[in-house]
């Protein structure tokens, strides 16, 4: 029986155990730091509470009986510059409850990057493993610990230890197997073993003196029929597409079966590969092309028949960003497919004798008719019996073929108006390369709700082929009108390609840390769902997909010139302009004024963009540049007009690096200043 040095189940391992086994420091990068003798540049945020380093040494920790009125305390890093893939190797443990979050701060942005959270409070120190993608940006991580409420509730870090690679990347040396985990099996699991070479195994056919680190699973325990041991990855944080590789030895008296997976953040799991040989002489060198357009886990897993099911042995789990043929060809962007019509069809047609079916047009802002989804102002596609010299009619619109065997994301956004029946007004194709339908993946079955609603399908077909939207309408008494607008097809699974953005918000799921201010206001924004309370006034709906949630003033609940200020929680500041986007809906008789100001120490609040009085039915989109280098917040600031009909409404509010791709937006002051004087106080 071979000797196992370490367990999967000492994966938490004990304080004395790690002081033994982070001593390999080999590629160590600027910020990793062991707090033996001091903090190695980092600092906790004077903004929140402070991270105290223990007297002997060997840990920093946070503790909510230190904490006084804050909630978290924040380690700052000092200023990185890697400009190649690393990795963070993080030994933590939470005490009591609590949790500890990890972000990456860029100086050009303003909003911190979430990369890693942990929740799960425990006795042991535990390990994560945590990419930082390439950038050419300097850089700071930032560790923000949350301790639950109550005596003895703790977070501490024993350890960060950054590396040059990919985080999936292993050679088994460490004892904490690089944030690899073992899916407990009390039969068959994941040891690490050793001696081992590329050309070694437990001793046989030594070539050279190197004695090394390797994990196996064997067989010896093993009682049951199809038991299986599964090695796991950390998550990656990013896309990967390259080369994976690793070195295996593999035994199998009466049978085991070794395959390789991914797992994405769905639990979904896809076999890449299986060996072709059952018994290997000596270490053998596998390579494996990867092309992930999400996150993902690398899962080694071996199933045992019985007892007698031989052994597995892997090594040197290594990637790259390069594949392993040069002739394998990159992952196409399938953004060939999206469409906002405002520059034109893009690379969608009609069929020749539908040609005046579907018809490219844009309207201005007004109070009747709804403009379109991109920005309220520019162009959309719109299907009505008002353009056909015809009854009825059928139009099918094409988009450009994509490649088979991927995945696909498929968004899009639909109005329907005065149609009394909804049956094939609407239908969505995948059609084949010789224009063969293969499949009706969606249709319509809502009622008309005059508001822009979006559509999301995930579908995966064998072959090349493309979407096809089509509408059919037998009788001019029976339909109204239909458009489609911001088509957008994307790799991967709708449900995970759908995740938040830093700095992003569409208050679906609340508001995302906006403030309320109490003190320079006089009523607070309300987050609304639907149709506001007060009729012919607010919108019909959110701008993110139809049926969600906005953010509004209730002008019923005001008075004339009160205002409702929404502040963001404190942004950082940063080295370059930044580009703030937002949609903003100001419908009714009597509305008022919707500003957005910058705030920051002292100083009077900077007026970046203003919008006064009635201006449409349509959520509008505006973009403002800013600058700002040092700690500051955006306000947005509602003023109720002279009437009841003055709701305003905000949504999908954006922080990107700018400038803004749309310059000629990015203005002061916009809209009509019929209003302006009677609510200025």
């Amino acid at each position: 029986m071979y000797k196992r040095t370490v367990t999967m189940s000492r994966l938490c391992l004990s304080l004395r155990v790690l002081l033994l086994c982070v001593c390999v420091r080999a590629r160590q990068l600027p910020g990793s730091c062991s707090f033996e003798l001091d903090t190695c540049g980092y600092s906790s945020d004077p903004n929140y509470g402070s991270w105290t380093v223990n007297k002997e040494g060997h840990l920093i920790s946070v503790d909510s009986s230190l904490l006084d009125e804050q909630e978290q305390a924040i380690l700052v890093s000092p200023i990185l510059d890697e400009q190649d893939w690393s990795c963070v190797r993080l030994v933590y443990q939470i005490s009591g409850g609590g949790s500890l979050q990890l972000y990456l701060r860029l100086a050009s942005d303003n909003f911190d990057y979430l990369l890693w959270t942990a929740n799960k409070a425990s006795d042991s120190w535990l390990i994560a493993s945590v990419d930082l993608p390439n950038n050419a940006i300097p850089y700071q991580i930032l560790l923000e610990g949350r301790p639950a409420g109550g005596l003895g509730k703790s977070v501490a870090i024993f350890e960060i230890h950054i590396v040059n690679g990919y985080c999936i990347e292993c050679d088994f040396e460490e004892h904490h197997m690089c944030g690899y985990s073992n899916s407990w099996n009390p039969n068959v699991n994941w040891y690490v073993g050793g001696v081992a070479t590329e050309s070694n195994l437990f001793g046989n056919n030594t070539t050279n003196n190197y004695r090394g680190h390797f994990v196996y699973v064997d067989s010896v325990y093993s009682k049951h029929f199809q038991e299986v041991a599964k090695l796991t990855s950390p998550m990656t944080t990013v896309p990967m597409e390259g080369c994976l590789s690793f070195y295996f030895h593999r035994k199998q008296e009466r049978g085991n079966i070794f395959s390789v997976f991914t797992r994405d953040q769905l639990g979904v799991f896809e076999e890449i590969w299986r060996p072709e040989v059952i018994v290997t002489a000596g270490w053998t060198l596998v390579y494996i092309e990867i092309k992930a357009p999400h996150p993902l886990q690398v899962v080694f897993e071996v199933a045992f028949n019985s007892a007698r099911g031989g052994y597995v042995a892997i090594d040197d789990i290594s990637f790259s960003p390069e594949f392993c043929q040069t002739d394998t060809e990159s992952t196409f962007d399938p953004a060939i497919a999206n469409c906002d019509f405002d520059n034109g069809l893009c690379l969608y047609y009609q069929e020749k004798a539908e040609s005046k079916v579907w018809s490219r047009v844009s309207i201005k802002p007004n109070t009747y008719r709804i403009g379109d989804h991109t920005t309220g102002t520019g162009y959309f596609l719109l299907a009505n019996t008002g353009f056909t010299s015809i009854p009825g009619y059928v139009g099918r619109l094409h988009g450009p073929f994509l490649p088979g065997n991927h995945k696909y994301c498929l968004r899009f956004y639909y109005l329907l108006n005065e149609f009394r029946k909804v049956d094939s007004t609407l239908v969505l194709y995948i059609y084949d390369e010789n224009n063969v339908a293969q499949e009706k993946v969606w249709s319509l079955s809502d009622t008309p709700r005059a508001v822009w609603t979006v559509v999301e399908i995930t579908y995966m077909k064998p072959m090349l082929s493309k979407i096809v939207f089509a509408t059919i309408c037998n009788n001019f008494w029976e339909c109204g009108s239909l458009a489609i607008d911001d088509i957008t097809v994307s790799l991967g699974d709708c449900k995970i390609t759908a995740g938040s953005v830093p700095g992003q918000c569409n208050f679906e799921s609340g508001v995302c840390g906006y403030i309320q201010d109490k003190k320079g206001d006089n009523a607070d924004w309300l987050r609304m769902r639907g149709h506001t309370p007060t009729s012919l006034t607010g919108p019909r709906g959110d701008h993110s997909t139809g049926v969600g949630y906005f953010i509004y003033i209730e002008a019923s609940l005001m008075h004339p010139g009160h205002k409702a200020r929404l502040l963001t929680s404190y942004l950082h500041g940063s080295s370059s302009v930044q580009c703030l986007i937002f949609y903003y809906h100001m419908y009714g008789s009597g509305t008022g004024i919707l500003n957005v100001f910058l705030a920051h120490g002292r100083r009077k609040d900077i007026l970046l963009w203003r919008s006064s009085g009635e201006l449409s039915i349509t959520w509008m989109r505006a973009t403002v540049d800013y600058h700002c280098h040092v700690q500051h917040q955006i306000i947005f600031e509602a003023i109720r007009g002279p009437s009841l009909r003055s709701d305003i409404a905000i949504d999908d509010i954006h922080f990107k690096r700018g400038p803004c791709e749309e310059p000629g937006e990015a203005s002061p002051y916009s809209g009509s200043s019929e209003y302006f004087n009677e609510v200025v106080n």
